[in-house]
């Protein structure tokens, strides 16, 4: 029998930036990942100053830094805040980052932020949640519109470490009870 240990999402706390940072860093080096080209010139350390500025110093009360954690380690996050698209509401939350350590992946982490995500830009007044991933990630949006996101009909390109990253913009009604 597995002894099973429930997980848990909460805001953030300062002294996690470094766990974030670790699990980021991790990602990266994933050859598909989509900024694993700046993997060599990655930091932890220089990573874990930038999530600490999000945690403790964030532009408006809006952004938030939720981790997700399993016998008290954190194993993922969520970054959300207001969405900063050019056709934005007011009523526009985003969800700026998700990542779960590939070590914690298929325990229900990821549905527990993506769901404390939603919660929490509700929260804060938000009726709709955008998403930006980028279009050749086809298990997450399968499984995001498993959740009921879809796309919106948006996509725009960034420029990425291996060239254009194309992007496809989802979306999803937060309003209570739907």
């Amino acid at each position: 029998m597995t002894d099973h240990v429930p997980g848990f999402v909460r805001l953030a706390l300062p002294r996690e930036a470094h766990d974030i940072a670790s699990i980021q860093y991790e990602l990266m080096a994933d050859p598909a990942h989509p900024l694993h080209a700046l993997y060599g010139q990655a930091d932890v350390d220089a990573l874990a100053e930038v999530w600490h500025r999000s945690i403790t110093r964030p532009p408006l009360a809006s952004y938030r830094v939720l981790v997700a954690t399993e016998r008290d380690a954190v194993v993922g996050m969520v970054a959300v805040g207001p969405s900063e698209d050019e056709d934005a509401g007011t009523e526009d939350g985003q969800v700026v980052e998700l990542m779960v350590a590939p070590s914690a992946r298929s325990r229900g982490h990821g549905t527990r932020l993506v769901q404390a995500a939603v919660d929490t830009l509700r929260a804060d007044g938000f009726t709709r949640a955008t998403w930006w991933i980028p279009s050749t990630a086809d298990s997450l949006r399968g499984w995001l519109q498993d959740m009921g996101w879809g796309p919106d009909g948006v996509h725009a390109s960034a420029d990425g470490p291996h060239g254009v990253l194309k992007l496809v913009r989802l979306h999803t009604d937060i309003t209570a009870g739907s």
